[in-house]
């Protein structure tokens, strides 16, 4: 009697106590990392009351950004500074403190005043620095016999003793506005009188 073979032409397949041939490992890739808009998280924000610092040039024009005055501010500066002035000089008897301050506030108002406000500020300095030397004298010649008269003399001897110094600020204040725009003011203030369209 033959020997029982294991496979025959017709049956392709190995025998059946053969091992299935090992699988091969395949290496897991590594999932791209979902952005956090994508994945429904929502990224952190700072807390509420705490702002990042600014530094450098950022501050600084930020903090130049805020500080603006209009017309009437700028005015407001000159005659409060004046005012100041006048006071503080006939306490100490530093009369000079009162041209000192006339020219600081007059450089002050016009480097921060607004550029479309530059017009009416030019104007305004010696008419700003008689009411303050106007209230100064009111004041210290208050109580006092002879209220007009003193206040009469106290006004012409102070102006005569600043006149220089409203000369030097109203200048300050005219050529610190031509670098900051007043001739477009100029030109805008004509088309208005004319009935033009402003120029852009």
């Amino acid at each position: 009697m033959g020997s029982r073979r294991t496979e025959s032409p017709e049956d392709p397949r190995g025998p059946f106590f053969t091992p299935p041939p090992p699988r091969r490992r395949t290496r897991s890739r590594p999932r791209p990392s979902t952005p956090p808009a994508a994945s429904g998280k929502r990224p952190q924000r700072p807390p509420k009351g705490r702002r990042p610092a600014r530094t450098g040039r950022a501050a600084a024009a930020a903090t130049g950004a805020q500080i603006r005055l209009t017309g009437r501010g700028g005015v407001l500066v000159i005659i409060a500074a004046g005012l100041l002035a006048a006071l503080i000089a006939e306490a100490t008897g530093w009369s000079a403190l009162n041209g000192y301050m006339f020219v600081a506030s007059c450089v002050a108002a016009a480097l921060l005043v607004r550029p479309s406000d530059l017009l009416s500020l030019t104007v305004s300095p010696p008419l700003a620095y008689f009411i303050a030397a106007v209230l100064a004298e009111s004041l210290l010649t208050l109580g006092s016999e002879g209220f007009a008269r003193g206040l009469a003399i106290g006004l012409g001897t102070r102006l005569a003793d600043v006149a220089p110094w409203l000369f030097l600020g109203t200048a300050l204040v005219l050529l610190i506005a031509v670098f900051r725009g007043l001739p477009a003011n100029f030109r805008d203030f004509s088309d208005q009188l004319n009935g033009r369209r402003p120029r852009r």
